[in-house]
């Protein structure tokens, strides 16, 4: 294929290619489309040769940077000694080997891995695989799935099912077929007027459990949550919040899952995000950081006595698979990645630098009128608008639907020549996430960038 001018490519990406999550009006101005060229480290360049700084790791998924020749060659090797063979009845190597690299990092005694190729497969094959066990236990009724609002589990129709943004599913709530009650997340928990006390009195966890009984506990097929909740700005539990899941799971025989799509592979600092808050659930979804988005995989990984009594029942199998799933060449990156993330230290990185984050963060809402929250944790972060923090005043309507939907924020972001993502899911935020290789040089870059990008929310949301 011929090298076109930059002007050819973004109109032939106009004519041709259809985006992500990105309305018509903005992918039609080709003028101002960034085409991305190559990435070193933590940076990326555009066909113009204007560097970014890559602030969400590309989307909470190149963790280990851009530019890897490590993982390049693992993908090109295995391509030269087996480009593909499918997991159904049969196993090769690198599937072999990393299932038992992830089992060996998994909390507890998980240690069965099923792969898919996204994390809302991902998603989907738990929702099956619950409906298996429970069914190998004669529960015919458990079909009902837990979960929490503005929670993002994905967009296939399935994961869909469990998304708690009314914007992503509302277009498709007619489609939607299974069973979901969505619960308050963690937001707010300190000004609950329970937290001095027991954690089981406060509003998120009472919710869960008044959750089942009104839905009936033999019903429900299990609760499904992130360590750290992206959807509404990375929303970080109490402690003793996930031994509270574990104990109504348990008490009225559901499953815990823990969706770990973001929130594995060194993000919050541990292999499993579910570490960082010492429970260990029945299941863990990922996808993203497993390969640092160098190959698309996915998956879960599950307690051992699960898929026994699966197996063990009429099913005889869990029912469920896809072409691509343990994809040889993937699942070669996956190793190459739990490699790179081991010898490198990468997740020490995450757990010496996180607080370093936190401080340069609620400096800049010290300095800046526009920011009503920072908050976050490991290398995944939320900073929340406001008009004006002095005074109290919010945005207005006509402001918030501005500054994300209307494309300003959007600007302002691309002014400062920093890749962070807008958000307006239940709130004006930006979503911070940058590569776990960021060292304190880098995040500086960022801090400084992002600074740029508030004094500019500062002016316009106070003219």
């Amino acid at each position: 294929m011929t090298s076109l001018p930059v002007a050819d490519l973004r109109n032939e990406a106009v004519d041709h290619l259809l985006p992500h999550f990105t309305p018509g009006r903005f992918w039609s101005q080709s003028e101002n489309m960034i085409v991305i060229e190559k990435g070193e480290g933590c940076y990326l360049f555009d066909t113009d040769g204007t560097q970014y700084l890559d602030g969400m790791a590309g989307l909470f998924c190149t963790n280990l940077g851009h530019g890897r020749t490590d993982l390049a060659n693992a993908a090109a090797e295995q391509m030269n000694q087996l480009g593909f063979y499918q997991n159904w009845n049969f196993a090769h190597r690198p599937a072999i080997n990393a299932a038992s690299l992830i089992a060996n990092v998994a909390p507890g005694d998980l240690s069965e891995v099923f792969f898919v190729s996204s994390g809302s497969e991902a998603v989907e094959s738990v929702l099956k695989f619950a409906r298996c066990y429970h069914l190998a236990n004669g529960d015919t009724q458990r079909t009902r799935v837990i979960a929490r609002h503005w929670a993002y589990h994905g967009t296939t129709l399935g994961a869909l099912c469990l998304t708690g943004v009314p914007g992503i599913r509302d277009p498709f709530v007619d489609m939607l077929g299974i069973d979901v009650t969505h619960v308050p997340n963690t937001l707010g928990w300190e000004t609950d007027p329970a937290a001095a006390g027991d954690i089981y009195q406060l509003t998120c966890v009472q919710a869960v459990e008044q959750a089942i009984l009104d839905a009936g506990p033999e019903t429900v097929s299990m609760v499904i949550a992130e360590p750290v909740q992206n959807g509404r700005g990375a929303l970080v539990p109490p402690d003793g919040y996930w031994q509270e899941l574990r104990r109504i799971c348990d008490k009225y025989g559901a499953l815990l899952v823990a969706d770990e799509v973001i929130n594995s592979f060194g993000r919050l600092g541990y292999w499993f995000g579910s570490e960082r808050f010492g429970v260990v659930p029945d299941l863990i979804t990922f996808a993203k950081g497993v390969t640092s988005a160098y190959q698309p995989l996915g998956g879960f990984v599950a307690r051992k006595e699960l898929v026994q009594k699966v197996w063990d029942s009429p099913l005889g199998s869990f029912h469920h698979g896809s072409t691509f799933g343990g994809h040889p060449v993937a699942t070669a990156v996956a190793c190459a990645t739990i490699k790179a993330l081991r010898e490198e230290s990468v997740l020490q990185n995450v757990l010496d630098n996180e607080d370093g984050i936190a401080k340069r963060l609620a400096a800049l809402a010290s300095a800046h009128r526009c920011v009503k929250d920072t908050r976050g944790g490991g290398y995944l972060h939320a900073v929340e608008f406001m008009a004006n923090n002095q005074t109290g005043q919010d945005l207005t309507d006509d402001q918030a639907a501005e500054l994300i939907a209307g494309g300003t924020l959007e600007k302002f972001v691309r002014d400062a020549r920093i890749l962070v993502r807008p958000d307006n899911r239940g709130a004006s935020m930006l979503m911070i996430s940058p590569p776990l290789i960021a060292d304190e040089a880098v995040l500086d870059d960022l801090a400084a960038r992002l600074d740029q990008v508030l004094d500019q929310v500062d002016a316009w949301a106070n003219p």
